[in-house]
């Protein structure tokens, strides 16, 4: 008997009648669909899921011992993974409403047609194959070289170079200096800054501020406080976001705004680690990690004269550069399907399915609004979506305005993987620098054994790896 190869995992097929289940073994066999299993016992079938890892389940809705609407709700409850579909006898809106709620793909009236079962059975295995690859890649990412994960769980990545950044972020998480996080805006940088505040194990307080938009009065009352009498208004002393912050970190979000005579005061906090309440003499000591952000190039605001130099170089003892979306391609897919899944929850309705054709669009725009832009669009698109999956007329609308020639979107040179996955192009040259360096770093750089397992002659690996490229 040949192993089934078809889907990976099994398709739970579950109806109380045996007739009924005979027809389904000869559709899905006839359509090439051969690894399933058939239950006909309702009661059965949470031990079979506890112990089994399932792809997708065709489910009947009225059956004795346990009814079709109680076990749609233990599994979405215990095992969301599995993508179930559902049939019944009974033509009620209600009932196929209810069962969408529940978290059914897909609804379907006996008798079944055999053509829309399969089709809407195969886009079922499709999408669960795609979220275990998601999740083992995700998984695999963050857990190369990353001691504590789950510290990072709301930073939804399987970029290498997000991965590096969660590395670095434990490495230097128990050091008081300051940290620079650079990125464009809607890369997500306070969650780089609210990972590395979880790494570093402080007890106080992640504390908040934008200060690009204050101007030096605010600024100082803001982060110091002041004292009763300082200013007109000022009816009792009130602490500042320092205070807030102690035994914490504090952020300062748009630090490449800021106006230059509280950048003096900054770059004192910072050296010293001291201030002064406004309307008071008395110094008060810092004790917070300040970590800035901004998405600004400081360089340019160093040749301008806008930014002190000594504030910089301060600030820069760490410093963590997110990268943009278009560089980290290979997260979109598991970007928009979080976020189609959050807005269905924040809207109270089903999650619609991501087709094919809306992800191709997705991937070739560049996202100049990264992340934030992404997220929006995505939840723009649920709150239209009117349907079971999402309609791609809205995003090719979208990328016309937005995109960017096939092939372009998200090229990242050092990342020909990451390229790939995103429906890119990378170009040879890459991909081969790529393959030579993996295959030297397994080797211990070998030379020899390198080469065979690239399948060239040591001397053609020699010389791609001289400098010259010759």
């Amino acid at each position: 008997m040949s192993t089934p190869t078809f889907p990976r995992s099994p398709v739970l097929i579950v109806d109380d009648e045996d007739d009924v289940l005979q027809s389904y073994k000869t559709t899905l066999r006839f359509n090439r669909i051969d690894n399933f299993e058939l239950c006909n016992d309702s009661s059965r079938v949470m031990g079979l899921v506890d112990r089994n890892a399932y792809s997708a389940m065709v489910l009947d809705l009225f059956m004795p011992h346990v009814t079709g609407q109680e076990l749609l709700e233990r599994i979405r409850e215990k095992h969301p993974d599995i993508v179930v579909i559902v049939v019944t006898g009974s033509n009620d809106v209600n009932t196929a409403v209810e069962c969408m709620k529940r978290g059914a793909y897909d609804y379907f009236l006996k008798p079944v047609d055999d053509s829309r079962l399969v089709t809407s059975l195969r886009n079922a295995i499709e999408l669960a194959e795609l979220r275990q690859e998601n999740s083992a890649l995700r998984t695999h990412m963050l857990t190369a070289g990353v001691r504590k994960p789950e510290l990072f769980a709301s930073i939804v990545t399987v970029s290498e170079s997000m991965r590096s950044i969660f590395s670095y972020i434990e490495a230097i998480a128990a050091s008081p200096r300051p940290v620079l996080i650079t990125g464009e805006s809607g890369t997500g940088k306070e969650l780089v800054a609210r990972a590395l505040h979880a790494a570093s194990g402080r007890g106080g307080k992640f504390v908040a501020v934008n200060v690009g938009g204050l101007d030096d009065t605010m600024f100082s009352d803001t982060l110091f406080g002041h004292r009763k009498g300082a200013f007109t208004g000022a009816d009792a002393d009130r602490p500042g976001l320092i205070e807030q912050a102690r035994g914490g970190t504090l952020f300062l979000d748009e630090i490449g705004a800021l106006q230059a005579a509280s950048q003096i005061k900054l770059l004192r906090l910072l050296q010293e680690g001291e201030y002064y309440p406004l309307g008071s003499d008395s110094v008060k000591t810092a004790e917070t990690t300040v970590i800035a952000a901004t998405n600004e190039d400081l360089d340019v605001r160093l040749r301008d004269g806008a930014f002190r130099n000594d504030l910089y170089f301060r600030l820069l003892t760490h410093h963590i550069h997110v990268p943009p979306l278009r560089e980290r391609a290979g997260d979109i897919p598991v970007l928009a399907e979080r976020f189609v899944n959050d807005a269905a929850s924040t809207l109270g309705k089903p999650a619609p399915a991501i087709p094919p054709e809306v992800m191709a669009c997705l991937r070739q725009s560049r996202f100049p609004g990264n992340v934030r832009e992404l997220q929006s669009l995505m939840f723009d698109a649920v709150t239209r979506c009117q349907g079971e999956q999402l309609d791609a007329v809205h995003f090719e609308t979208y990328v016309r305005t937005h995109g960017c020639k096939p092939g372009d979107a998200g090229t990242d040179s050092s990342q020909p993987l990451e390229v790939l996955k995103a429906g890119g192009i990378p170009k040879l040259k890459d991909i081969e620098e790529y393959l030579i360096e993996k295959a030297l770093e397994k080797t211990g750089n070998n030379q020899t054994v390198a080469a065979q397992m690239l399948g060239v002659s040591q001397s053609t690996l020699s010389r791609r790896t001289k400098p010259d490229g010759a």
